[in-house]
């Protein structure tokens, strides 16, 4: 999938939805998304505090979705004129232990089941490093321990990397490390599934990434870990991804 160049009267921009737009990484990439040329529809829970929040534009619509209430009503918002999804969605920690359940793991497979009835092919998941802790020897890791305290939050999202791949459907999924709220203070690394067990990185950065595994096709059926390091040499993301084999 391409980024649209230039936007005139004949040629529109290409539409991509995102699950979770209003969320801390999930606003970083509807922005970006907007600064790349990309028309998008924001999948929310509350339109008018959303409308709020966003600067108006007229390549942004603001639609109701949950992605707890089913993949029909979910295909219903997401429509025919979108090309891509990208799901940022994310479960705040709370003492509600099932919400890691219902948000990471079958938020996100609605999501998916609802690309499948529309017939979308391209589907970006933001998910989270250590995703797989156990089977990399990393249970005693305090980041592990904290995130699967209210839930099981990581155990939820790899399942939900499980539904994906198994999906048919064009996916990179995403997994970055300690998410930043501040500006990049790095560049990004990044390595293939379970190589990573430590570091944290911008949500800006984390945005970028998300909007170039749209526009470049080596990112294809690829799962990523990502985390900045002010050491590490600045790499195009063309690069980046083409240094990942497809597993």
């Amino acid at each position: 999938m391409e980024r649209t160049e230039e936007v005139s009267g004949q040629e529109q921009p290409r539409k991509v939805f995102v699950a979770g737009a209003t969320g801390g990484t999930g606003r970083r990439v509807v922005e970006k998304l907007l600064e790349s040329g990309f028309a998008v529809k924001a999948g929310v829970r509350d339109v008018e505090k959303a409308r709020a929040s966003f600067d108006e534009n007229p390549c942004l619509e603001i639609v109701r979705a949950e992605v707890t209430e089913g993949d029909a009503k979910l295909a219903e918002a997401i429509g025919v004129d979108v090309e891509a999804v990208v799901c940022a969605t994310g479960c705040r920690i709370s003492w509600d232990l099932l919400g890691p359940w219902k948000v990471d793991n079958l938020g996100t497979v609605n999501l998916v089941e609802a690309c499948r009835k529309v017939g979308i092919k391209r589907f970006i998941l933001i998910s989270s490093m250590l995703v797989n802790g156990a089977a990399m020897g990393q249970i005693f890791n305090p980041a592990y321990i904290f995130l699967n305290v209210f839930g099981l939050t990581l155990i939820a999202k790899l399942q939900a990397e499980k539904h994906i791949r198994k999906s048919g459907i064009n996916y990179t999924i995403i997994r970055p490390g300690g998410l930043k709220n501040d500006p990049p203070s790095g560049n990004i690394v990044m390595e293939p599934e379970d190589a990573l067990y430590e570091g944290s990185i911008s949500r800006d950065q984390v945005a970028e990434v998300a909007v170039g595994a749209l526009v470049h096709p080596e990112s294809s059926f690829k799962v990523v870990e990502i985390v900045s390091r002010t050491e590490a040499p600045k790499r195009p993301l063309k690069d980046l991804f083409g240094s990942i084999a497809q597993r």
